[in-house]
Parts: structure tokens; C-alpha cells; sequence
């Protein structure tokens, strides 16, 4: 790793100081939402006075003023995870008030903007938080499971499946960043796959627009995930997403329109769920930009329970022709009897 260090000289009382530690280096974490803004090669430090405190989504966002070394001011964007999330993370509206002093480090805006993501923070109290940690660290990734072992989760009367599944659970559980997360590797693209991915452009991710990446990048985001007996179809809410799973033997109607969420036909085998879809719509596998054809693009879910049921571990098989081999993005997810809805914005 090359480090180039740039430090501006010390601010005059009453106004602010602005640090920027450029890192030239290989990036070493992303989030979908958030490639098209920052360079996650990039990053700096910048220390301001905040001007603004928008606690909103689709992301919390701070404006700082800074003073750059000839004595001039800038206005500098902070942004950060949505509502739902920095409240998870401890985080709420009084966290950073106008007037307050604060250090921020994070990935910086992409073609010189005046733009940081909030990677980690000093607070006007000295406190040191990491409001973006929770992304690939132990803040988002939970280990324990708190739900009771012996409560009836209400299976539908209407059927008899083998694992009652209807509840709220947590996809936090063994939960990994959605980029780079897919088996194989090295990833094994056809040639027109290949091609597909080198024109990718970052700013093309339809996350950019706090629009939903759909399946199957939903699949691997740790929302909240809340699944409904509805007798014909499991109706299953993935954050803001919901998606049924046909339990009937349906096929697809001759006319069914592709969507990001795709068409799903369910069924059980043993104590095992596996879930199809198809008529899904071109998009993005990952936050990297791996392409999807959408047409030709097959899903298979296979979701297996621990014997508590308490857990479950998730695994996606995805077949695609942009690839010469399928390929499997692995998770888990857990009971949350205390888990309260929320919509996990852009």
C-alpha cells in the first residue's frame, strides 16, 4: 500500500479544520448504494463544523463547514446508512447536533466532490463510533440467537408442511457484504459475460437510485425478512421488498412480466424448502456490477433448518448465461421474536 498524507494547516479559533488522508490503494470494502458516489480506493478524513443534520431516508446525511490551507470554506456532504439501521447501531437524531465539532473518515465522493462516507467518526465529545462498521463487522453479523426454542410460531391451518416458518426472522445472521460474495472464484465468465462486466460502470447501479437491486441481491441483504402462510403461497417481505413463493404447482402464466423479484414456485422436500425463479429482469448480481441477463436467468433457494428451527442456512444457486458454471451465494438467518418492521431504503 502506497499512502500519500496531505495535512492543511491548523484553523484559526471558532472555525474548522479539514484533514484529508488520501489512501491510494486496492479497495477494501463497498456497498452497492454507494459505489456510484465514493471511491472506496480513496480515502480521507475531513474535520468540520456541522451545518446541517438531516436524520431522514433514504440516508442519515450531515453538511460540514471546513477550512481548506489558503483560508477559504468549503461545504462538505456526509452520508451515512438510512434511519432503520443507524437506530439499530445505537445512532438517533441527537447523536450530532448543528454546532457540534467532528472528525469523519471514510471513502471520498468520486471526480473531486465535496462528499465522504461515514467509515468511522469523532464526535464533539471525543467518543470514537463506527456507524458504517456494521457493513462487514461484527455490528451488523449477529452469532447469537435470542428466540425461545419452545414457543408455537403458528403454522397455517390451511396446510401441513413439514417446518412451520411463519414469523419475523433476522438475515443478519452469518450475514457477509453483498459484493464479491459469490462461489466460484475466480468468477467464470463467457466471453460475452466478461465483456458485459468491463463496460459496467458504477454509476449504472440501479441501487444509485435507492431503487431495489431485486433478486438475488436482495437475497443476500440483511433485512428483516417476515414469511405469511397465505394457503396457495409463502408471502415473504424482505425490508421494503415482498415477494410470493407459489406453493400450488402453478406455472408461470404465458404473459407474466419480468420483474426485479421474479416469478417463485415453491416446494418441500423433506424438511427442506426449495424455492425457483424466473422472469426476473437484467440487473446486477452484486454490488461489483457482475451482470445478470434477466431472461435467461434461473434461481434456485435451498433453505435448511437447524433442529431447534431456530436458524436456518440459505443458499442460492444461480444460473446464468453470462457464466460457464453456476454460481452460490451462502447465508443464514435466525428467529427475532422482537423484530420490529422496517424499511431498509436506498
Amino acid at each position: 500500500m502506497r499512502r500519500l498524507n496531505h495535512l492543511v494547516r491548523p484553523a484559526t479559533a471558532g472555525a474548522a479544520l479539514v484533514l484529508l488522508s488520501l489512501v491510494l490503494a486496492e479497495p477494501v470494502r463497498a456497498h452497492h448504494s454507494f459505489a456510484a458516489l465514493f471511491d472506496t480506493g480513496h480515502v480521507g478524513t475531513v474535520s468540520g463544523e456541522v451545518l446541517e443534520v438531516r436524520f431522514a431516508n433514504p440516508h442519515v446525511r450531515y453538511r460540514l463547514l471546513v477550512e481548506i490551507e489558503d483560508g477559504t470554506t468549503e461545504n462538505w456532504v456526509v452520508q451515512t446508512h438510512n434511519v432503520s439501521t443507524m437506530r439499530r447501531m445505537g445512532w438517533d437524531a441527537e447523536t450530532v447536533r448543528v454546532g457540534d465539532i467532528i472528525k469523519v473518515t471514510g471513502a471520498l465522493g468520486r471526480r473531486g466532490a465535496k462528499r465522504i462516507s461515514m467509515d468511522s467518526v469523532v464526535l464533539a465529545d471525543g467518543a470514537q463510533r463506527s456507524p458504517r462498521g456494521g457493513e462487514v463487522g461484527a455490528a451488523y453479523a449477529l452469532a447469537e440467537v435470542t428466540a425461545d426454542p419452545g414457543k408455537f410460531y403458528g403454522a397455517s391451518p390451511v396446510t401441513n408442511y413439514p417446518v412451520d416458518i411463519t414469523g419475523w426472522w433476522t438475515n443478519r445472521y452469518r450475514f457477509r457484504l453483498t459484493v464479491n460474495d459469490l462461489e466460484p472464484e475466480p468468477t467464470p465468465f463467457t466471453a460475452e459475460g466478461r465483456r458485459r462486466y468491463e463496460a459496467t460502470e458504477q454509476w449504472q447501479d440501479p441501487r444509485e437510485r435507492c431503487a431495489s437491486g431485486g433478486l438475488p441481491r436482495h437475497f443476500g441483504a440483511p433485512v428483516p425478512m417476515q414469511i405469511l402462510d397465505a394457503g396457495t403461497h409463502y408471502a415473504m417481505t424482505l425490508g421494503e421488498m415482498v415477494r410470493r413463493i407459489w406453493m400450488d404447482g402453478r406455472q408461470a402464466p404465458p404473459d407474466v412480466v419480468s420483474s426485479p423479484m421474479g416469478f417463485s414456485r415453491g416446494r418441500w422436500e423433506g424438511d427442506e424448502l426449495v424455492i425457483e425463479t424466473t422472469h426476473l429482469s437484467p440487473g446486477w448480481l452484486d454490488g461489483s456490477g457482475l451482470p445478470m441477463s434477466g431472461d435467461g436467468t434461473r434461481l434456485v433457494e435451498r433453505y435448511t433448518f437447524s433442529d431447534d428451527r431456530l436458524t436456518m442456512d440459505r443458499v442460492m444457486t444461480i444460473h446464468d448465461p453470462y457464466y460457464t458454471a453456476p454460481l452460490i451465494r451462502r447465508r443464514g438467518a435466525a428467529r427475532d421474536d422482537g423484530l420490529e418492521a422496517e424499511v431498509s431504503g436506498g
